[in-house]
C-alpha cells in the first residue's frame, strides 16, 4: 500500500471516528439532561482533555525546565488575577523567551 493511500485511509478513519463521537450523543440523547453532575461533566470535558494534552508538552518545549516552570507560574498568577486568555498566553510565552535568553547568556 502506498504512503498516499495509507495517509488517506488514516485520514478518513479519523474523520469518521471524530464524526461519530460528535453525532452519537445527539442521536441517543433526545431529552434535556437534567443531571447536574452529567451536565457539568460534559461542559468541562473539552477543557480537561485539552489541558491533559497540552500541559505535559509545556515542560518539554524549552531547553531548561526552569524556564517552563517560570512560564507556567506566570500563567497561573495571571489566570488567578482574571486576565484574558490572550494576555495570559502572551505573558507566559514572554517569560519563557526571556528566561531562556537569560539562561543562554549566563551559561
Amino acid at each position: 500500500m502506498s504512503d498516499t493511500l495509507r495517509f488517506l485511509l488514516y485520514l478518513f478513519v479519523m474523520a469518521g471516528v471524530t464524526y461519530l463521537i460528535r453525532v452519537l450523543p445527539l442521536l441517543f440523547v433526545r431529552k434535556k439532561i437534567r443531571s447536574r453532575f452529567l451536565r457539568s461533566l460534559l461542559y468541562y470535558s473539552p477543557y480537561a482533555v485539552l489541558s491533559a494534552m497540552t500541559f505535559p508538552a509545556v515542560f518539554s518545549v524549552t531547553e531548561h525546565p526552569v524556564s517552563a516552570i517560570l512560564a507556567v507560574a506566570a500563567a497561573i498568577v495571571l489566570a488567578f488575577c482574571k486576565k484574558k486568555l490572550v494576555v495570559v498566553a502572551a505573558c507566559a510565552v514572554g517569560v519563557a523567551i526571556l528566561s531562556e535568553t537569560l539562561f543562554y547568556f549566563l551559561a
